[in-house]
């Protein structure tokens, strides 16, 4: 019975995260795109400055701030300078870019 309830919890663990990733894409694929310029890169502490454009689903008007990024991976993909299109939503009370790509 111990190990059923073992391999129960680890099957539960791993359905959530992928269920937590699943929706963190959707999330971002339904999210308006907002262009913006990266000003500085934290990748140590998973964050990312931009001067960014209007952010429509956040209501928020063109200004140069601070996000947090939804995976630190998403910042292997630009350096300072670069012209981005990004998609932003509020998590756990914190900005947060969920998806980025460089501008062609």
């Amino acid at each position: 019975m111990k190990k059923f309830l073992i391999s129960f919890t680890r099957h539960k663990f791993w359905l959530a995260l992928s269920l937590s990733a699943l929706t963190f894409g959707a999330l971002a694929q339904a999210l308006p795109l907002a262009e913006g310029e990266v000003r500085r890169v934290d990748k140590a502490g998973g964050k990312i400055s931009l001067k960014h454009g209007e952010i429509k689903n956040l209501d928020m008007p063109p200004m140069s701030m601070v996000f947090q990024v939804s995976d630190k991976a998403l910042l292997d993909k630009v350096k300072v300078g670069d012209k981005v299109n990004f998609t932003a939503s509020q998590v756990n009370g914190d900005y947060t870019v969920m998806s980025i790509e460089v501008r062609k």
